[in-house]
C-alpha cells in the first residue's frame, strides 16, 4: 500500500509514538502527533536500549547520535547487598561482541526522536489533551478544547491510561504486584563504569548504571512491600523513605543512595496486554497496547519495535488498512506477551531471602565460570530479535 497520500494522527509524543511517526513519514505518510504537554521533553529517568530496540534506531540511522550521548554497556555485575560483594560479572564485550546494548537518558532519547520526525516533516503539536477517540473508517480524536481531528488512521502511543485503548478493549483492573520503585539520577561521583551493577538483598534490589557523559547514576530501587503505592512515574517522595528502606545496602550502594536528593516513587502494576489491538482504523502501540513491568528494561524496546512493524506491516499491505493492522497485531502480539511474562517472572531473582540467598548466589558464580556464554546468551530471544528483517 502507497502511504504517500495516507493522513496519520498519532496521540502521544513519547518513544514509541515519535519512532512511528518518523518511520511513516519517511514512507511518504502524512504525520501529525498530539502531545499533551506544553514541550516534547522528558525528565529524570535513565533507560536500556537493547539491541532489538537498537536495530530500529539504526534502520532510522539514529545510531550514531544515541551513541554520541550515551553509555555503551560493557557489562552487567551482579553484587550482594550487604558490602556489595561481586557474585556475577556478564561481560558484555567478550560473550556478546557482536551486539550494542546502551544507557541512556531519556530526555535524550525523545530529543534525538523528535529532531528527526520534525526534520523529516512531521507536525507535532502541543497541548493537545485528548478526551476520547471513535473507531471508524474514519476515526475521530475528541480533544479537552472542543476540537476534533482524525485522519486515514489513528495511532494510539498515548502510554497505560490510553484514551485508544479504552475505544479499543474492556477497561481491565490493573492489580498492584507487591512492589514499588523509585527512580533518581545522582552524581557520578563513585567513577562507576559503564556496567549495569545490580544489588541484590532480600525483598528488593538497586540497579545503577552511568549516563550521557559518565558524570551522571541512573538509579532505580525496587522493593516488595503490602502498602500499595500510586501508579506514576513522576510522583515525589522524600528520600529519607528510600534511604531507610534500603538501609542494610552497603559499600557503592550506601553512598550513591546517600547523594539522592530528589526522587519519584511509583508502585508497580501488572496489566494485561490489550486483547484489540486495532479497530477500523485505529491502532494501539507501545504501553497503551502492552505495559510491562522494568524487570527486562524492555517497555521503550518493545516500542520501538512496534513502531516499525506498524509502519512495515503499512507499506506491505495490499489490502488497505484494516488488513495491515490485522497483520501488524498478528506479528506484534505473541512476541510482546512472551517478553511481558519473562519480566513478570524475573524480579524474584535478585529478592531471595536466607537460607535460599547463599545457596542461589554461589549457583550463580558457579554458572559464571562454568558457562558464562550460556549466562550471557539466556535472554538472545529478546537481544537477538532484529524487527527491521524481513519475516521478524
Amino acid at each position: 500500500m502507497t502511504l504517500t497520500d495516507l493522513n496519520i494522527t498519532i496521540i502521544g509524543a513519547g518513544i514509541g509514538g515519535l519512532a512511528a511517526a518518523l518511520a511513516l513519514r519517511r514512507r511518504g505518510a502524512q504525520v501529525t502527533v498530539l502531545e499533551q504537554a506544553e514541550a516534547v521533553s522528558e525528565v529524570g529517568a535513565g533507560l536500556q536500549i537493547t539491541p532489538n530496540g537498537l536495530s530500529v534506531l539504526r534502520a532510522l540511522d539514529l545510531h550514531d547520535e544515541l551513541a554520541w550521548c550515551s553509555q555503551r554497556a560493557k557489562a552487567v555485575v551482579l553484587r550482594s547487598h550487604g558490602q556489595g560483594r561481586e557474585v556475577l560479572r556478564l561481560d558484555l564485550d567478550q560473550y556478546a561482541a557482536d551486539l550494542r546494548y546502551y544507557f541512556v537518558h531519556r530526555a535524550d532519547l525523545i530529543r534525538i526522536l523528535a529532531n528527526a520526525a520534525r526534520d523529516a516533516g512531521v507536525q507535532v503539536r502541543l497541548l493537545q489533551k485528548v478526551q476520547r477517540v471513535e473507531w471508524n473508517p474514519k476515526p475521530v480524536v475528541y480533544l479537552a478544547n472542543g476540537a476534533q481531528c482524525g485522519g486515514d488512521l489513528v495511532i494510539g502511543a498515548d502510554g497505560l491510561h490510553s484514551k485508544a485503548r479504552k475505544a479499543l478493549n474492556q477497561v481491565g483492573q490493573p492489580f498492584f504486584t507487591g512492589q514499588v520503585a523509585w527512580r533518581a539520577i545522582v552524581p557520578n561521583h563513585a567513577k562507576l563504569p559503564a556496567e549495569a551493577q545490580v544489588f541484590m538483598g532480600p525483598g528488593q534490589h538497586l540497579v545503577a548504571y552511568p549516563l550521557r557523559d559518565g558524570s551522571l547514576v541512573n538509579l532505580v530501587a525496587v522493593q516488595e512491600r503490602r502498602a500499595w503505592a500510586e501508579e506514576g512515574w513522576h510522583i515525589k517522595d522524600d528520600p529519607a523513605n528510600l534511604r531507610r528502606a534500603f538501609s542494610k545496602f552497603g559499600g557503592q550502594a550506601h553512598g550513591l543512595l546517600s547523594q539522592v536528593d530528589e526522587v519519584a516513587l511509583w508502585g508497580l502494576f501488572r496489566h494485561p496486554v490489550a486483547s484489540h489491538w486495532h479497530m477500523g482504523a485505529v491502532a494501539l502501540l507501545g504501553d497503551a497496547a502492552h505495559p510491562t513491568l522494568p524487570f527486562m528494561a524492555q517497555g521503550g524496546n518493545l516500542a520501538l519495535e512496534d513502531a516499525w512493524v506498524l509502519a512495515d506491516a503499512l507499506e506491505d499491505s495490499s489490502g488497505g488498512i484494516p488488513e495491515a493492522l490485522a497483520a501488524y497485531q498478528l506479528r506484534r502480539r505473541d512476541r510482546v506477551v512472551k517478553v511481558v511474562r519473562a519480566a513478570s517472572r524475573n524480579a524474584w531473582k535478585y529478592h531471595l531471602r536466607a537460607p535460599l540467598s547463599w545457596p542461589a548466589h554461589q549457583i550463580l558464580k558457579l554458572g559464571g565460570q562454568v558457562a558464562p556464554q550460556r549466562m550471557v546468551g539466556q535472554f538472545d530471544w529478546i537481544y537477538r530479535h532484529d524487527v527491521t528483517k524481513s519475516g521478524e
